[in-house]
């Protein structure tokens, strides 16, 4: 009986936070999307009391990023130039 009280539980909480996430009010998926975006871009995870760790975080996800553009930019030249 308690499992099933448990099922119910979890089914109502999985159906109130879809609802919440698919209201007209609510932050639509790109909306939310671009805000996390921008937070790891940020670094709004890390330490404020430590500007090195700040920056330091900013910088590196900065270079991680182009790096991923210009690969992505490397493939697509040599997928379009046949080998």
């Amino acid at each position: 009986m308690a499992e099933r009280r448990d099922d119910e539980n979890e089914s109502r909480r999985i159906l109130e936070r879809v609802a919440r996430e698919t209201a007209p009010g609510g932050a639509s998926f790109v909306a939310r999307a671009a805000k996390d975006a921008r937070d790891h871009m940020t670094a709004a995870d890390a330490d404020r009391s430590d500007p090195i760790e700040v920056w330091g975080t900013r910088i590196g996800r900065t270079l991680g990023l182009i790096i991923a553009i210009g690969l992505l930019a490397w493939l697509v030249y040599v997928a379009t130039q046949g080998g």
